[in-house]
């Protein structure tokens, strides 16, 4: 057989290979007859339902006294949100973003003890005091401090603020005058702690700077009374006992220490062999983890580096609580940060933690399970996928090990670990949830869904990279692929069941097949309605096509001329489709391999594309940060969403298609609403307000009734009508059209000015033009119309204005012509008579 034989032979098999697989992947369309029947509707208008944003950056965090809700520091305002989360913050100052630095950011601030006031410190240097409920300023006034403000404080009271800077002073303010009361000398370095004594009456303040001392005051006589030294790096907290005898202090040094404090001396030196970063003194009598805390004994709860809160009795130097359910990964260096703030709230029985990553947790102190989670900050959104039998579920990765979950209703977050490293990916069905990571493995989750649960399963570990992107069978869900920077495809059995190994391991995934599939990294997977087949996109500028059973190669897509991102089967046609760097989405045919059709409009990466409305429409993400909607019958762009301020990495859609999410490298995920047919009524309804409003002005204008007429022309916005009845006006000088214009409400007024200056450019309509030109210039004058842009609008009039002006000038100018020579040729014709 002859070479060119034998490669035609070859092309004949492998036709008849994807004519195979495509009949049986349209046989599987065809069982749905539902959908293929309804007719479908296309979607033509998305607008944002909701939108989350990032409340939390880093610095001062505050947990109120009513313990239901959380001041945080944000990109230089504070961001004021619920415990349940289920409210937008409330922002209070200017928002900083990367295009402009807003003038007046905020460093820090404080919360009053009745919640009632808020103090900030700003870049300007001003401390302004807000209402906590009306979130208004009500007073400010310039500090003295030689540089950045870096703590504020109340006293129990609420009558004096303490406020610590970077030139190591501690200045007292009284809030209802606003002046200073003294200063405080003898820190150093920034002030990084301020605690005030719990006695109102004692006038004592306490503060750390960047040395290793803690320092007591007198502030009303403004000298240092006593002095602490004992800790060996940074205090990074401090608090009161109970019976405020003791102070507690915990430091970088990895040590608790317990002082007298009206000794100075230490009682108790407990290394604890992490850096701290927040300490707090547990009142007697509560239950910490179901143990009853004693009395007549101190208790510190703190955290640092670990990530686990730890309940120690100080006199006896020994850990009476550890958590074994934290979700605050390890620092990944020594002496890094990994809790960064601890508050407890007694009137609750609630211990909040803050961690580095921006997370907020609430325990029940009694069981010590989570109350609450909140996600201040997410970074990068990398994937997004809805789940649940409702798609009641939304998990998200972002750049952190661990992925959340959020309630649909509620947004409320529940934080997942497992992954040693970023997780990349994240796909679902109604039984397992898949993930993939940057530490070389995928992980299958069970979850259950009233009450909601998520466990790991199961593991596979046999990638040599990191793990780009997963994706579950469609149909039994008996088995699931992966694709790795290794260049390998790979599948993975499912079992029916499993079971723990006997030293506690998770079961392992056992890897059915692999294939070197791509020249180059390989940046998304995922398998067709049918199970039959699996496609690959890649950075080497081609898709592939996979038999599933044996993975072998079933077609390659070659047209992009850059990087592929991901690829997608259509849901009821034998289409894929692919979008690439080279800022174009590809739809093409699995019978001949060839490309059907080429959609150019993002102008930058198109990173992530979905099909919408069986398969008819397209949702496109681009790295330009747009959204957009397609018709593929068309090849037209129906819609360009655009509310992202970067990359748009991920999109999901529900299943009835009537919500989308989307999330990017703006740390924001939005929540557009198909609200189409809602439009189309809203265009219906106007189109019959407007035919009966036209009708009505009909029937006005053959009764003679104008000035009627005048307010519903206006409301119409039609200015030629107007121009009739004005002019109908003069001709029958028909009395009123002052008091009429006077009447109208300030839109019709801009509206009959807009119409004037238009009627003015022709010098037919002139009469009327300065007729309604001047009855509002009247009415600016007298106060009664204000007018936007009305230097553009007396741009637009005044040179028609003079040139009509010049015009009957001469005009006058001839009739005063004719009538003299009408009186010089009179006495002559009296005469020739």
């Amino acid at each position: 057989m002859s070479f060119a034989m034998h490669k035609c032979h070859n092309k004949l098999l492998v036709s008849k290979h994807v004519r195979r697989i495509s009949l049986q992947y349209f046989e599987i369309v065809q069982e749905k007859p539902d959908k293929m029947n309804t007719k479908v509707k296309l979607k033509e208008v998305y607008e944002v339902k909701q939108q989350y944003k990032a409340f939390y950056t880093g610095g001062t965090i505050v947990w109120k006294p009513d313990a239901q809700q959380f001041l945080c520091l944000n990109n230089g305002t504070i961001s004021i949100v619920s415990i349940d989360n289920l409210h937008e913050p409330v922002a209070l100052g200017e928002q900083e973003t990367d295009g402009e630095i807003a003038e007046d950011v905020i460093y820090t601030f404080a919360v009053s003890n009745t919640g009632n006031s808020i103090v900030s410190g700003h870049r300007s240097g001003l401390l302004k005091l807000w209402d906590g409920e009306k979130h208004t300023v009500q007073k400010m006034w310039k500090t003295v401090h030689q540089g950045p403000i870096s703590r504020l404080v109340f006293n129990p009271t609420d009558s004096v603020i303490a406020s610590g800077g970077s030139d190591s002073t501690i200045r007292l303010w009284d809030p209802t005058e606003q002046v200073c009361l003294g200063t405080l000398r003898g820190a150093e370095g920034l002030i990084n702690v301020i605690v005030f004594h719990p006695y109102a009456d004692s006038k004592i303040v306490v503060a750390v700077g960047d040395d290793t001392k803690i320092r007591a005051w007198d502030y009303e006589s403004r000298k240092q009374i006593k002095t602490f030294e004992g800790h060996f790096s940074r205090v990074t907290g401090v608090s009161f006992s109970e019976d405020r005898t003791h102070l507690v202090s915990a430091g970088r040094d990895k040590i608790l220490i317990l002082w007298n404090f009206e000794s100075q001396q230490a009682v108790k030196t407990i290394p604890v062999y992490e850096t701290l970063e927040s300490v707090v003194v547990l009142p007697a009598g509560l239950r910490v983890g179901g143990i009853k805390l004693k009395k007549g004994k101190v208790y510190a709860a703190c955290g640092g580096e670990e990530g686990l809160i730890k309940v120690w009795e100080m006199t006896g130097a020994k850990i009476i609580f550890k958590q074994s359910n934290s979700l605050v990964a390890k620092a990944a260096e020594e002496g890094g940060l990994a809790i960064t703030h601890l508050f407890y709230s007694e009137p609750h029985g609630r211990m909040a933690v803050v961690s580095a990553d921006h997370n907020i947790l609430v325990h029940d102190c009694e069981s010590f399970d989570y109350v609450h989670q909140l996600s201040g900050f997410s970074d990068e959104i990398l994937d997004l996928i809805l789940f649940g039998k409702r798609d009641q579920h939304i998990a998200m990765a972002t750049n952190s090990s661990d992925f959340k979950v959020y309630d649909v209703s509620t947004m409320n977050c529940r934080l997942v670990k497992g992954h040693t490293d970023i997780v990349l990916s994240l796909c679902a069905n109604d039984r397992y949830l898949l993930s993939s990571s940057k530490d070389n493995s995928i992980r299958l989750w069970s979850f259950t869904e009233e009450p909601f649960t998520i466990s790991c399963v199961a593991i596979g570990l046999k990638h040599t990279n990191t793990v780009g992107c997963v994706t579950l069978s469609r149909q039994g869900g008996n088995f699931c692929a992966s694709v790795s920077q290794d260049r390998c495809l790979k599948t993975w059995k499912i079992p029916k069941k499993f079971t723990t190994e006997e030293d506690g391991e998770l079961p392992r995934l056992q890897c059915s097949l692999t294939a070197l599939a791509h020249e180059k990294d390989i940046n998304c997977v995922t398998i067709s309605p049918n199970d039959r087949l699996i496609a690959t996109a890649s950075q080497d500028k081609t898709a592939k096509l996979w038999d599933a059973s044996d993975l072998s190669v079933v077609g390659v897509f070659r047209g992009h001329t850059r990087g592929i991102w991901a690829v997608r089967f259509s849901p009821v046609d034998q289409i894929l489709l692919t979008n690439a760097a080279d800022c174009t989405i590809k739809l093409w045919s699995l019978e001949d391999m060839t490309c059907l059709k080429t959609l150019e409009g993002h102008d930058s990466s198109v990173l992530r594309v979905e099909f919408l409305s069986n398969g008819m429409q397209l949702l496109s993400a681009g790295a330009d940060g747009l959204v957009k909607l397609w018709s593929i019958k068309t090849s037209d762009c129906v819609q360009t969403l655009d509310r992202h301020d970067n990359r748009v990495w991920a999109l999901c859609v529900t299943r009835d298609e009537s919500v989308f999410y989307s999330g990017g490298s703006d740390s924001q995920l939005i929540q557009w609403q198909d609200v189409t047919e809602s439009k189309r009524q809203q265009e219906l309804d106007q189109r019959k307000d407007t035919l009966l409003q036209e009708q009505e002005l009909s029937n006005l204008l053959s009764e003679r009734k104008l000035l009627k007429a005048l307010r519903l022309s206006l409301n119409l916005d039609r200015p030629l009508s107007t121009l009739k009845i004005v002019n109908e006006v003069i001709r029958t000088k028909e009395q009123g059209l002052e008091d009429t214009v006077r009447k109208l409400s300030n839109d019709h007024k801009e509206r009959l000015l807009r119409h004037a200056i238009e009627w003015n450019t022709n010098s037919k309509n002139c009469r009327p033009a300065q007729l309604a030109l001047n009855v509002l210039l009247q009415e600016t004058l007298a106060g009664r119309f204000q007018v936007s842009e009305l230097n553009k609008h007396l741009e637009a009039s005044l040179p028609y204005t003079e040139r009509h002006f010049k015009r009957l000038t001469e005009y006058v100018k001839d009739l005063k012509f004719v009538e003299y020579s009408l009186r010089c040729m009179q006495p002559h014709a009296a005469r020739m008579d």
